[in-house]
């Protein structure tokens, strides 16, 4: 049977298959597709049911088309028979076997219909597709019918059922293209907002039609939040986190299981052993454990069983993609030859360019899909390790969360995840590209044979030099990422510590350690520029350098070898495809070296020891509510099993430590206050609340109890005021208070209070004792366990536990120790004079921390009003959340880039690169003509000249691609130094308020990810842009040249493709800014978290805690998904395009293949064929420019914002050794916190004479740190003058100020780095005078004592160091500096009495010439001091000796009494 006949039926030009063939293979084919895929969908369906739709007019449609076809074929059955037993003669069988087989195939189709409405489809594809194959076959055998009715007779039954047939084939493929209503109780029919892509049909899906309505919104007006659509379901946390989270813990359970069982089991210890025995047989039996090698469970498997089946997928679709990109080449071989072969028939030409074009479509469409599959599976894995993560983190054991910074485990989430996401997009590369390659090769040895070979030793030759730039640039990579870890660090303390710094007026040193940490890590970007230019440089050249050895082995290997157009253009082309696997194949190594390690450190994460669940029995007992029975616990099971914390006590009954041997057990539920707040970025009420129902009479009553009322009338919005990050605008002791709040609230059984009395003053620790812990207070009837220093309380207590180095020595209630006459009653009576000045410890909330404490408050607004006033909430709004900028990236953006490079670099790059394309255009329009070179004696005569001619053409290229990848990568870095340097000076120079109203977070991420982006980042994608932008005006000029028709459609094309790109940016930018700003959030929570984990346990509040971080994530790819959308909506369309403009190229070809040489139509083609990818990739190009230079808007922005007084004046406005007397002059003083708000301090006037002591006292909100920030200029005069010594400060430079007087401030400070480095960081002081400040400090044995002394590392914020070193460090930094006026703010808060009486002893002795003012809250330290100013509401009530202010019986004395001093 023939496929095309040896004759055609009607002549040369109408082509036409025999009978047969379409008899059977026209109709057997689309059945075999339904039979085939029937079984394998079927079962799909069976288990992915969806719902069930109810039967509408469009399925009632579907089955009727499809009985009818039934029912056609039926007939022709039986008219088959009628006809044999009409007639004598024998009947073919395929007339009844192919209208039977069709019947039966139609029939399964129509019940197909039914069973995927019982399932919930709302579209199909499988249909879809069987119904265009039947309908393409059908066209076929249709076009053949009318030509056989023009010319001979027909049967006139099969002649009108075919006819039918085919009018009912278009109906079903038409319905078929509708989608369905969705299915009963969907998500779809729940949710506001659906994505529409489950409902959408199959053709929409295919060609992401359904994402068009958002991207119409997007470019009519800026996207916003509320426009974006609720996540699939099977993209959301709840669904993705837990598939991983199980096969992980199925792969740990299985190492388990197979490890021997040495762990050891705590059990009650045999009558007459002892504890301590017990606590050394345990530590042994660890010692023997760790000695051998463990299996560790595989996260990859894992991630592989969770994930493979996308992964197989996407597999199948890349397969099908590969074999069609080398469809082009091959029609291209063909067309060059039906132009050579004049004697073609005209068809030939036009059948190629629709098969040219039809297989680029498909191949477009199957691309696209696979990069979907791949995204979206990214997507899904980014959301489960950021799930498993996070869900990890509240469960991992104390010792084990030592392991790890804040700081790493939030990098495990942002780059880790991040790196996964980006390596599954490529992952299949790894298979995919040896397979190109061996293609490749395979076509070009039927093309070109053996001289192949040579291009092949090229490649062979390129790959060792790739490998070792790879190898190279990866460890470039790792000092970069060093460095700038060293720097972000440093950025992360030095705005944590802002406030210090300004205090002593540090900027200068620490701007100049960021910068040369900054430096070095510019040294290495620029030895990474270098390697850049080689590898592009290869990368560039190496397919041109395989072409020329191919060409010239080919030529030279012998005379009669004729380089034509068709073996020159046909090899180009396939040397084109070479191009990407070879240059993607050592990115997807470096790719996966960096998930490798990524992957590592997640097991590792993952793997760490977790809590002991049972360590803590919950269950009833008898006669009371929490009991322990021989407690032998530690932190970690490493440490020596002791109670070595004052803290453990409370801290052991709820998990947080590790419980080596003991019985613990707990009646009911529990409730913790930490000794250090942990407040949360939210409002204060949310923090109090803390998830639980909202009962408002309780909570009026908690607030009451808890002394909070004041501070909610001093707030801004009250309890609506938004509390910053880690509690910003709260003081400490305010802190503490929310914290105390938010237990009583939650109303549990059992309440643990860990020293909470510590940070509050004397009256409020009293208030707080009498209405909440002690007897008569809102928890009288629960159990409570009080940690104190405060002895004033312990009368009041039913039972008192003594610690003594971890042990408990004395048991027993007041009266009764106090009778036993042990250690207990001598420690009473040693400190219980000094304790009667201050009940709970250290006082409150004025000063908390310094300016934050009040910088939100402004007390001037009497009570009275207060509670008439109804409080905006707007006003209580502090951090500003990164804003979505709208609209295209200004031109001001790029100009300001360009600037920071250098106009003359940016235009010497510029050349390079034209001169590149312009080269590279010629040495082919140079080969185009050598193939046109006529043969003489089976020869080209001059071969040679036009070899040579080529390859030094080739080499010139070479040298311009060298030198505008150098330029451009050092232009990079120029403007990298240039915008770090200017947002490093600008973020410094602006004032405190700035950095307490934008998060550290935002900071944070414009030093690393924008400084990243504009690093690493923006250099490449412009030289990419520029890149395809010439690539694709080359193509046009040559398609142009070659085939001048093209110009009446390419104008239409190009507008066309310049509607779609702006159409597609407008969105696709805005967003990428919402999906940017939604990720922050997910960290900033997550960090939150990881601070507040032990109190988040103790209240059992994972759940919920797990169910906020799920819904950020999904927020965040909430913005995410419609982006990678967005990005195959625009490439399909762009292929579109580009297939458009090959077709016409083609097509035209054809038409004046007459007028045409073979050379330049190969030309032709083998450039346009390559515009697609061109098209595609300047359109993602120009986005991703648009998108990334976000980040120098981002880092520019800073310059705008309002900035502090200048530094220094020159010359300097004051005399060298000012001030010389310490004295002060305030004249009508006052300050405002912010423009809006009233005067937090107004009025003062008072004198303070050279050397005078003078204490200032008020309650909270007062104004006494207000005062004290006014006298360092943190917050500037509103009105009034300060003079020292007779200068107004107001006219000096903030450091010539700041460095003249000295600070010791509330939360002792301290930086990463040396001891010494703390103390001088500008290095000015010699080693005798450090030493001589740590000897008047105590800290000399101290720091003797260390191995590196003064050398010693201090860890991040000091925490290698006790509260009161770090606070006798800030002494020695003031014993440095002896300044003649020294500011103490609340500087003996944090301390135990013993370091208060060092550091006050230290003072008298040390600064008894300089003018002292003491911010005090233990009034028995000022009582020796010459005067007392007392504050209230921000005026001065008094100013006069203690003596005399007791005697009046004024504001003072009242303080006085409460504090137990009269």
């Amino acid at each position: 049977m023939d496929t095309f006949p040896s004759h055609d039926i009607t002549g040369e030009n109408y082509p036409d298959l025999t009978q047969c063939f379409q008899n059977t293979v026209l109709v057997w084919f689309p059945c075999l597709y339904l039979w085939m895929c029937a079984p394998i969908y079927l079962m799909y369906l069976r288990s992915h049911s969806r719902g069930y739709i109810c039967m509408s007019h469009l399925n009632k449609a579907k089955t009727a088309v499809g009985f009818l076809l039934w029912i056609i074929c039926w007939s022709d059955v039986f008219y088959t028979f009628w006809k044999v037993s009409q007639s004598s003669s024998v009947m073919a069988p395929v007339h009844l076997i192919s209208p039977t087989l069709l019947g039966l195939t139609m029939l399964l189709a129509t019940l197909m219909i039914q069973y995927e409405r019982m399932k919930g489809v709302q579209s199909s594809g499988v249909m879809l597709i069987f119904w265009l194959l039947a309908l393409l076959c059908a066209t076929v055998s249709f076009r053949s019918k009318i030509l056989q009715a023009l010319l001979q007779t027909v049967c006139i039954w099969r002649y009108t059922t075919f006819h039918m047939y085919y009018v009912l084939l278009m109906i079903a493929l038409v319905l078929s293209s509708l989608t369905d209503q969705p299915p009963l109780f969907s998500q779809a029919v729940k949710d506001s907002n659906p994505c529409p892509e489950p409902g959408a049909s199959f053709l929409s899906r295919i060609t992401f039609w359904w994402i068009t309505r958002l991207l119409v919104t997007g470019f009519k007006r800026p996207l916003v939040e509320k426009d974006l659509w609720s996540l699939n379901p099977d993209d959301r946390s709840h669904e993705v986190v837990p598939q991983l989270v199980h096969s992980w813990n199925s792969e740990c359970h299985k190492v388990k299981s197979t490890e021997q069982k040495t762990m050891y089991s705590p059990k009650r210890k045999p009558h007459g052993e002892t504890k301590e025995a017990q606590a050394v047989e345990e530590s042994e039996i660890l010692i023997v454990k760790s000695g051998k090698k463990t299996k560790e469970p595989s996260l990859l498997w894992a991630l592989c069983l969770t994930f493979g089946p996308y992964f197989f997928i996407s597999c199948f679709y890349k397969i099908i993609q590969d074999i069609l990109m080398f469809v082009g080449p091959e029609i291209l071989r063909l067309l060059i030859s039906f132009v050579n072969n004049s004697s073609a028939p005209s068809w030939h030409g036009f059948f190629y360019t629709a098969l040219l074009f039809i297989c680029n479509c498909v191949q477009s469409v199957i691309l696209q899909k696979y990069f979907h599959v791949c995204f979206t599976t990214g997507m899904r894995l980014r959301t489960a390790v950021i799930g498993a993560v996070y869900r990890k983190a509240l469960v991992i054991s104390n010792a084990a969360r030592r392991t790890s910074t804040v700081g790493e485990i939030v990098n495990l989430m942002s780059v880790d995840a991040q790196r996964f996401m980006e390596l599954i997009t490529y992952i299949n590369m790894v298979w995919s590209a040896p397979l190109q390659v061996v293609l490749a090769l395979y076509f070009l040895w039927q093309n070109l044979g053996p001289s192949v070979l040579a291009g092949v030793a090229v490649m062979i030759l390129m790959v060792p030099v790739n490998a070792v730039i790879a190898m190279k640039t990866k460890t470039y990579q790792v000092a970069q990422m060093k460095s700038k870890d060293g720097r972000i660090k440093l950025m992360n303390e030095m705005l944590n510590g802002i406030k210090v710094l300004k205090l002593y007026a540090w900027e200068l040193a620490f701007e100049k350690k960021v910068s040369e940490i900054r430096k070095s890590e510019l040294r290495v970007l620029k030895k990474a520029a270098y390697l850049g230019a080689v590898s592009t440089f290869t990368w560039v050249c190496a397919p041109f350098l395989v072409a020329l050895s191919t060409f010239t082995v080919y030529v030279l290997i012998d005379e009669q070898n004729v380089l034509d157009a068709e073996k020159a253009f046909v090899s180009l082309a396939y040397f084109n495809i070479l191009r990407f696997p070879l240059n993607m194949l050592p990115m997807v190594i470096s790719s996966m070296v960096q998930a490798s390690v990524s992957l590592k450190r997640l097991r590792v994460f993952l793997s760490l020891e977790e809590l002991q669940e049972d360590s803590v029995e919950h269950k009833a007992l008898a006669g009371c509510d929490v009991s322990m029975v021989d407690g032998v616990f530690s932190w970690s099971r490493t440490e020596p099993p002791t109670l070595k914390r004052f803290v453990s006590l409370a801290t052991i009954v709820f998990e947080s430590i590790t419980t080596v041997f003991c019985a613990v057990a707990l009646q009911g539920s529990v409730a913790y206050v930490p000794q250090q707040a942990w407040i949360q970025n939210a409002t204060l009420k949310e923090n109090i609340i803390f998830g639980q129902e909202g009962r408002e009479q309780w909570y009026q009553q908690v607030v009451e109890a808890c002394a909070l009322q004041p501070d909610l009338e001093i707030l801004p919005a009250g309890e609506d005021t938004e509390i910053g990050e880690k509690g910003v605008n709260l003081s400490g002791g305010q802190k503490q208070r929310v914290s105390l709040a938010r237990a009583v609230y939650c109303d549990r059984a059992v309440y643990l209070l860990d020293d909470p009395l510590s940070a509050v003053d004397a009256h409020v620790g009293k208030h707080i004792f009498e209405q909440v812990i002690g007897p008569q207070g809102l928890l009288k009837d629960k159990t409570r366990l009080l940690v104190t220093h405060g002895l004033s309380y312990l009368p009041q207590t039913d039972l008192i536990l003594v610690l003594v180095d971890g042990q408990i020595t004395e048991v027993g209630s007041y009266q009764e120790l106090m009778a036993r006459e042990g250690a207990f009653a001598e420690f009473q009576r040693t400190y219980a004079a000094v304790d009667q000045t201050d009940s709970g410890r250290a006082p409150i909330l004025t000063t908390g921390a310094g300016v934050i404490a009040e910088s939100k408050i402004s007390p001037a607004v009497t009570d009275k009003d207060m509670s008439k006033k109804t409080k905006n909430p707007e006003v209580g709004k502090l951090t500003e959340a990164d804003k979505a900028s709208t609209g295209r990236v200004k031109l001001k953006v790029f100009w300001a880039y360009l600037k920071a490079i250098g106009v003359v670099l940016s235009c010497i790059s510029l050349l390079l690169f034209l001169a590149h394309h312009l080269l590279s255009l010629f040495s082919n329009y140079w080969l185009s003509l050598w193939t046109d070179d006529p043969v003489v004696n089976g020869t080209q005569p001059n071969r040679l000249m036009r070899l040579s001619v080529y390859g030094s053409l080739g080499l010139i290229q070479g040298v311009a691609v060298f030198g505008y990848s150098l330029s451009a990568s050092i232009g990079g870095i120029l403007a990298s130094r240039f915008l770090h340097q200017s947002m490093l000076d600008d973020v410094l120079r602006s004032p405190v308020s700035f950095f307490e109203r934008t998060p550290s977070g935002n900071l944070v991420n414009r030093f690393a990810k924008e400084m990243d982006t504009i690093d690493s980042v923006i250099p490449s994608i412009l030289k990419m842009f520029m890149g395809s932008m010439f690539n694709v005006l080359g193509s046009c000029v040559v398609i142009l040249i070659a085939t001048p028709l093209v110009a009446v459609v390419i104008p239409f094309l190009g507008v066309l493709y310049f509607f779609v790109q702006r159409f597609y940016v407008a969105s696709s930018r805005q967003l990428k800014r919402l999906e940017s700003v939604s990720r922050s959030p997910i960290y900033t929570h997550f960090s939150e978290t990881l601070l507040g984990v032990s109190v988040i346990r103790a209240f059992g509040e994972q759940e919920r805690f797990i169910h906020e971080s799920d819904q950020r994530v999904d927020h965040n790819q909430k913005a995410y998904y419609p982006s990678i959308v967005a990005n195959r909506w625009l490439a399909i369309r762009l292929e579109f395009v580009g297939n458009c403009i090959v077709s016409f190229a083609a097509l035209f070809a054809v038409i004046a293949r007459d007028s045409l040489s073979a050379g330049i139509i190969g030309l032709s083609i083998s450039y346009a064929l390559q515009l697609t990818a061109s098209l595609t990739w300047l359109v993602r190009m120009s986005s991703d420019v648009e998108t990334n230079i976000v980040a120098v808007e981002k880092v520019k922005e800073y310059s705008d914002t309002e900035k502090e007084a200048a530094w220094k004046h020159d010359p300097p406005s004051v005399p060298p050794g000012w001030p010389t007397e310490g004295v002060i002059e305030i004249k009508s003083f006052g300050l405002r916190y912010r423009y809006d708000l009233d005067l937090a301090i107004r009025n003062i006037n008072i004198s303070i004479s050279g050397g005078e002591k003078v204490g200032i006292v008020g309650r909270t909100g007062a104004g006494k740190s207000s005062l004290t920030l006014g006298l360092f200029r943190i917050i500037e005069a509103a009105e009034g003058h300060i003079f020292i010594d007779g200068v107004d400060i107001g006219k000096l430079g903030l450091h010539e100020l700041r460095s003249r007087i000295t600070i010791i401030p509330q939360d002792p400070v301290l930086f990463s780095g040396s001891l010494r480095m703390n103390l001088d960081p500008f290095n000015s002081y010699s080693d005798e005078e450090i030493w001589r400040a740590l000897e008047f400090s105590h800290l000399k044995s101290f720091v003797s004592g260390l191995p590196d002394k003064l050398s010693h590392k201090c860890c991040e914020g000091g925490e290698n160091l006790s509260v009161g070193q770090r606070q006798l460090l800030c002494l020695a930094r003031a014993l440095l500096r002896k300044t003649k006026v020294l500011v103490l703010d609340e500087a003996t808060a944090a301390v135990d009495m013993e370091t208060d009486k060092l550091i006050q002893s230290t003072i008298r002795s040390q600064f008894e010439d300089s003018t002292v003012l003491t911010i005090a809250h233990r009034l028995n330290t000022i009582m020796d001091y010459t005067r007392v100013l007392v504050l209230e509401k921000g005026q001065m009530v008094e100013f006069d000796s203690p003596s005399r202010l007791i005697a009046e019986r004024g504001p003072f004395y009242k303080m006085a009494k409460d504090a137990g001093l009269v």
